[in-house]
């Protein structure tokens, strides 16, 4: 990088005789200096913007912003950090948001996670900071009719957060390529329909727009199914014959490597607040309704935080099922055999899968 110095400033003195530019060369210096380390002196973002979604698999997420866990932790590195945070009703809406420069880190299912990550991998590079729940997602109907995905007819609609790439979409065609056969995966696709899980049980439970059905999530699931006319068809469980995770929390290279002690503290928190949810289910619970202002007692709250399903954990599981089945349904366009390349370091110590 060419540096032009004023010529004012190339004083000169003699020493051992030779002509020494003193100043000149000063200055010289201190460019390179700045040129050659442009990040000692780069400050790190004094604002981090953070998105959730709605549900049980955010319980992390809500703690952290209502105990001021994040601006703790930054505190104690020497950051001052104020959060913003963002509601969003689905995944896809986060990784808009991520490449346009409007979020920091974004939260959701590990479909729209492995999507985004497939098609940055030559320039945003966005990757997974970590995990945040492994939780089992429940097909609910009001269609007696309907006990097996077999029983579903053109008539059927399944609300879900995104079509074709959320979670819930993903499993949905794991499922149906297990119960029609290979090549039939995208069977039961003509008949989802993307809602929040807000709307989406209105409008079951209510009769609207067709919608018979509700692949979801905690509590919106549990919920459903008190009413007597709800009934299970699908467990996530059993279509990935065990716990898989659910939420994770992502971000691009750019904004991990411009600041490292922001994200250290953003994850050294989840880690608190998924000990805290661990340790003191109660008052997680209270939280939680506190923070999303849910209609639920806090005894319902916390029976369904406590259930033994449900494993609040920074280590991903199962990530490379749900990235073989996304990439052999021609969902993305890349895949990889170990599951560290789909996050950055922080959780490269955990099991993982």
């Amino acid at each position: 990088m060419a540096v032009k110095i004023p010529s004012h400033t190339r004083e000169t003195t003699r020493m051992g005789g030779q002509t020494v530019k003193s100043s000149y060369l000063a200055l010289v210096a201190l460019a390179l200096a700045s040129v050659l380390t442009p990040n000692a002196s780069r400050a790190e973002v004094s604002t981090i913007r953070l998105a959730k979604q709605y549900g049980l698999a955010y319980l992390p997420l809500t703690v952290m912003q209502e105990e001021q866990l994040l601006e703790k932790e930054a505190a104690k590195s020497g950051q001052t950090v104020k959060t913003e945070w963002l509601q969003f009703s689905a995944g896809s809406g986060m990784n808009e948001a991520l490449l346009s420069g409007n979020l920091d880190v974004a939260s959701g299912g590990v479909g729209p996670m492995l999507t985004i990550w497939s098609r940055t991998l030559k320039n945003y590079k966005i990757r997974g900071i970590s995990a945040m729940a492994s939780l089992p997602l429940y097909l609910v109907t009001v269609n007696p009719k309907v006990k097996s995905l077999a029983d579903f007819g053109t008539a059927d609609k399944i609300a879900m957060p995104t079509v074709k790439t959320s979670i819930q979409a993903i499993t949905l065609q794991m499922a149906a390529e297990k119960q029609f056969g290979k090549g039939q995966a995208t069977k039961l696709d003509p008949l989802t329909v993307s809602l929040s899980h807000p709307d989406a049980q209105v409008a079951m439970l209510g009769g609207k727009a067709g919608i018979t059905s509700h692949f979801g999530s905690s509590p919106f699931q549990e919920m459903e199914l008190k009413d007597p006319r709800v009934h299970q068809v699908l467990d996530s469980y059993q279509v990935l014959d065990g716990p898989h995770t659910f939420s994770v929390a992502w971000a691009t290279d750019k904004f991990v490597t411009g600041n490292p002690k922001i994200v250290a503290a953003f994850y050294a928190a989840l880690k608190e607040s998924i000990n805290l949810i661990n340790s003191d289910p109660k008052t997680a619970a209270s939280l939680w309704i506190k923070g999303d202002r849910l209609k639920l007692s806090e005894e319902d709250a916390e029976t369904i935080i406590k259930n033994p399903e449900n494993k609040w954990t920074t280590e991903p599981q199962k990530l490379l099922v749900f990235l073989n089945g996304m990439h052999a349904a021609g969902l993305i366009n890349d895949t990889t055999s170990n599951w560290k390349d789909l996050f950055f370091t922080y959780v490269h110590d955990t099991k993982g899968s």
